[in-house]
Formats: C-alpha cells, structure tokens, sequence
C-alpha cells in the first residue's frame, strides 16, 4: 500500500505521487522568533519531524526547508500593528537582530531537545529581501498588485482562485471583515507585499517604491521556490495560518509563475490545555523550557522532553492535543515503559546465547514492520505506529522470556531500533550518563549482583541501599521470580 495523504487543498486523502521522484521538497512555516518557544510549537514541529522521517524511512530523497520569520511578521494579520520582533526589541532595550538571534537559538536548543531534526536549509526573511523586491516586481508588472504612498499590495481580485484553500470566497472575506481595513486598500482583503517604513522604523530596506520592508506573506512563497522549485510536493503549517497566510502564499507564487505552487497541503491541528485553547492573553501558555526545567505553575512537575515527544505522537497530527497534568503523566508512565522494554531488548541481545534462527519470529517481526508501514503510509498515523510498537515490545519480552537465540534478538532488536528510533525518533535521557553505555551497563548490573548477594546474606539495609541509591541516579529495580531485572 503505497502512502495516502489529506490533502487540505483537496480536503480528501490522497495517494502521493512525488513530482520527481525519489526527490520530494516540503516547505514548513518556521517560528517568528520573538519569544521563546511553546507547546504549541511542539506540536508542530514534532508532528512535522515524524512526517519528514517516514518520507525519508521510506526511501525518499527529502529536500527539508524551513525558514525563519525575522521581519514583517506584524502583530496584526490585516497588515496593521507593529513588527513583532521590533515590539520585543524595544521591551527588551536590544537591537531586533539581537532579539532574532537570541530566540533563534533558543528555538534550535528546545527542538534538538525534542529530537526534532534540523531542515536541510532554513532561510532567514532578511537575508532574501532581493528575491522578494523582484517578486513583488513582478506581480506589479502582471496587473496583480498596486502601489499606495510607497505600499504594494496584492489585488485579490485578480487571481480568481483566491480563498480555494480555505473555502471562502471573496465576497465573504469583506462580508465578514471584523477590522477596520486601511483606507489604502481596494479590498479588505487585499494584503501587503511592501510595507512603507517610516523614516524611524529599524528594519527597513531601499525598494524601488521608497524604504520599506517586505510583507508577511511574501516571504514563505518566494524562499520555498528558491530552494525547492515553482512547484512544492508538500507544504505543511499550523491549522491557524491556512487562513490567511497559506492562503496568501498561493497566490503570490502562482501569480508570478503561472504554475501550481504546492501539490499537497499539510495542516497539523491545535494544542489545547484541560480542553481550553492556549494563549499569552488566557495565561495559560506554557514554554518548553518551563516543561523541561524550570517548572510553570499550571503543572505539577516537569517532564522529559522524550515524554512530550511521546505524548504528541500518541494523536494524529490532524487532531488537537490535549495537554494537562493527568495526561502528561500518563505519557510519562507509557513512555518510560516503552523505554525499560526497548533497553531490555538490547541487553538481551547481546547477551542471549547462540542458537539456531527461529522461522516462526523472523515472520513476527516481518508482520510488526508491515503494520507499522501500513498505519505510516496512512496519512502519517503516528498514534497507530506507536500502539503498533507496544505491541511489538511485549512480543519481544515474551521471546526474552522464551530464551530464544541471539540471531533473532539481534533482528529484533535491530527493527526496534529503527521504527522507535529512526522513524518515530523517540530518544530518551540516559538517566546514569557516560558515554560508554556498554560499561555502564555492567556497572549497574555489577550492583544489581552485589544486592542480590546481600539479600542472599539477609543483609537487608545494605540491599536497600543499594535500591535507593540506583533509584536516586533513574535506575529501577523490579524483583520476580526469575530475578532482579533494571
């Protein structure tokens, strides 16, 4: 079964056929770096890390690009308000490119936390203001645009398809108009290319209509074609930005080229908190730095970034994630268990004795790895992969249990790896540290002797300590009938 999609353009689920295959280039919007990162952050950029490894597990070669929003993101969609970076930089008493730099890296510490992987190219909007000069040229020159006191907007009038993203027509953009739309413009939805600096205003550019800046929305058409091409196999983004600025994005680029800009629309949903949306004016924003060190005041504790990972996972990217104390727990507990199962794996393999390959669990493991194909090849069914592996994870302990060969453990151990960690890219903290794991495991194991020895001798204080002092470092200990298991 080849990989289905829904198509946010199509509104249906579609069979993907790259462009030029095995090439495939998706675009996703990056952060406007202005702040630190959030959960909502994460569960976009989490949903779209699972999207571009199964591309890549499926042995496509991904052109990954995602940019970074560092001028012209204004603090109104309706092309009003103030630049969200420059608002940040005066609170703060910095330069704007300080503030991009300093929430730039902020942004890469929280997503290499979260085993997001790094794009292939991530452009900044600054550094391209050339391109985007000659693309609003261009829609100028073709009758798409018009200038206003050194302002150019787009005239949606002009390209008919306006609004067959998100299902709304024109005519009920300016019904349904909630602002007061600048006096400059034809149309209430009209949006800016160029916006008219003032002469005090930081960030700024010469143009050929005067000092100026470049539009929002201008600047995701034009860097995705410089670096994937007129026409994009994949365009993915948050469910908020369909309208307006996805929407905008299509017509830009395929008013200056005459081509189709994307094959195949990707929208991750929302992150709501006890079932209540997430903002800064609701106060119930949460950073993932407060997740994973600091503490907010809304949770009872913080969390691995691998649980978080692990929790937007467990729903579909299509579906919002309900975050609150009770779930994240939860996560946590599956999460850990998925982590002890899959090391348990591993240990096992490389001490199990050799024996003959078993038919019966090479046909097992060939079964795992086509569920999990199928629910992956599913519109990306990360919820369905990760049951999928639990599954695979008991199997296993069973075949522990069994005491079958090192060959088949190895092969187990091996899938395993790549569905958890290749596909999925679920990479839990070593709880003990050392970069050697293989002596670090016969230290703990050295230990988990030393007790069973002591327990032996009825010398229960020192066996207790022992206990406690492996439980302190996130070692646990599970007693049973076979033993002392870690």
């Amino acid at each position: 079964m080849g990989l289905k999609v829904f198509n946010t353009l199509g509104r249906r689920l579609e069979e993907f056929t790259p462009l030029d295959p095995p090439k495939v280039g998706i675009y996703v919007c990056g952060p406007t770096v202005y702040g630190h990162s959030h959960l909502g952050h994460a569960k976009s950029y989490v949903s779209f890390d699972a999207i571009i490894r199964w591309l890549r597990f499926s042995g496509y070669n991904v052109n990954y690009v995602q940019n970074i929003t560092d001028v012209g993101h204004l603090t109104d969609d309706a092309d009003e308000g103030e630049d969200k970076i420059i608002a940040e930089a005066r609170r703060r008493g910095l330069h704007p490119m300080a503030v991009v730099d300093l929430f730039t890296r902020s942004y890469y510490e929280d997503m290499d936390a979260l085993n997001v992987l790094r794009p292939d190219i991530m452009p900044r909007a600054s550094g391209h203001i050339i391109e985007q000069i000659e693309g609003a040229r261009i829609l100028l020159e073709k009758g798409h645009a018009y200038e206003v006191n050194g302002s150019l907007y787009f005239d949606v009038s002009s390209f008919k398809e306006y609004g067959k993203l998100s299902g709304r027509s024109v005519a009920e953009l300016e019904a349904g108009a909630r602002v007061e739309v600048s006096a400059e413009k034809r149309h209430p939805a009209d949006f800016a290319l160029w916006k008219r600096a003032e002469p005090d205003h930081i960030m700024q550019w010469p143009s050929p209509w005067g000092n100026g800046y470049p539009g929002w929305h201008l600047e995701c058409s034009i860097m995705s074609q410089k670096y994937i091409g007129q026409t994009l196999d994949f365009h993915g983004g948050g469910l908020e930005n369909q309208f307006p600025h996805h929407e905008c994005e299509i017509a830009q680029a395929e008013c200056i080229t005459g081509k189709p800009f994307c094959r195949y629309w990707l929208h991750n949903n929302m992150c709501t908190l006890n079932g209540q949306k997430m903002g800064k004016s609701l106060g119930n924003a949460i950073l993932l730095k407060e997740i994973f060190h600091e503490g907010h005041r809304l949770l009872e504790k913080t969390f691995e970034p691998a649980v978080i990972r692990h929790f937007i996972l467990t729903s579909h990217y299509r579906t919002p994630s309900d975050f609150s104390n009770e779930a994240l727990k939860a996560a946590e507990a599956g999460s850990y268990k998925l982590r002890d199962q899959v090391r348990e794996l591993t240990r096992a393999a490389a001490k199990a004795p050799s024996k003959p390959s078993s038919e019966q669990i090479r046909t097992a493991l060939g079964e795992f790895e086509q569920r999990f194909t199928n629910v992956m090849n599913e519109d990306f069914n990360t919820a369905a992969a990760i049951a999928t592996v639990f599954d695979f994870a008991r199997a296993a302990g069973g075949w522990i249990r069994d005491g079958i060969g090192r060959e088949d453990l190895l092969a187990a151990d091996t899938l395993m790896q790549r569905l958890v960690g290749d596909a999925l890219g679920l990479k839990w903290l070593d709880p003990v540290g050392g970069e050697d794991e293989n002596a670090r495991d016969q230290v703990i194991q050295l230990l988990v002797d030393m007790r069973a020895e002591a327990r032996k001798e009825k010398n229960f204080e020192l066996s207790d300590q022992i206990r406690d002092r492996l439980a302190a470092i996130g070692v646990e200990l599970k007693d049973g009938p076979e033993g002392t298991t870690w």
